[in-house]
């Protein structure tokens, strides 16, 4: 099924494309827009998105595979990314998402049987001074122990 911006997202989108020298240089916030109003980044809404900006999908593919933000799938309300890069792995990052993992009940690309969160495991997330860390929804947490992941958790609502 085709995607479409509602009347209000195309208000938004109107608001955006001026900021910007190049249709494609808005291409960032207007993918963020589309994951706002579907949940996620679908086939359909990189169909959108490309013929909005006049662009070939290809260019909308590279940019939702590379950054970890775009969803490509349906998944949980809060997602919680734990960074898996070199300073994380040393402090202790594989071990804190073996927790993460055993706490929510779930695996890495798995949402949690309620939809509340979603468990990924991601290249970077440019905060290694926080090593090991993780981020949940917009937040970012370091350095992480299991008794501060437990912290953070009951905090987000999980348990």
């Amino acid at each position: 099924m085709a995607f479409t911006f509602t009347a209000e997202n195309r208000k938004k989108i109107d608001q955006i494309l001026p900021q910007y020298e190049t249709k494609q240089a808005a291409l960032l916030p207007i993918l963020h827009l589309a994951q706002e109003q579907n949940g996620y980044i679908s086939p359909e809404v990189e169909e959108a998105v490309a013929s909005l900006l006049g662009l070939p999908i290809v260019k909308i593919r590279e940019v939702t595979s590379f950054y970890t933000l775009y969803e490509k799938k349906p998944c949980g309300k809060t997602p919680i990314r734990v960074c898996r890069n070199l300073s994380c792995t040393l402090l202790g990052g594989k071990e804190i998402l073996d927790y993460m993992k055993q706490r929510l009940g779930i695996d890495v690309g798995e949402s949690t049987p309620d939809g509340r969160f979603r468990l990924d495991s991601v290249e970077c997330l440019c905060a290694c001074e926080m090593a090991p860390m993780m981020q949940v929804g917009d937040a970012y947490y370091g350095p992480l122990t299991k008794e501060k992941v437990d912290e953070i958790l009951k905090k987000a609502g999980s348990v």
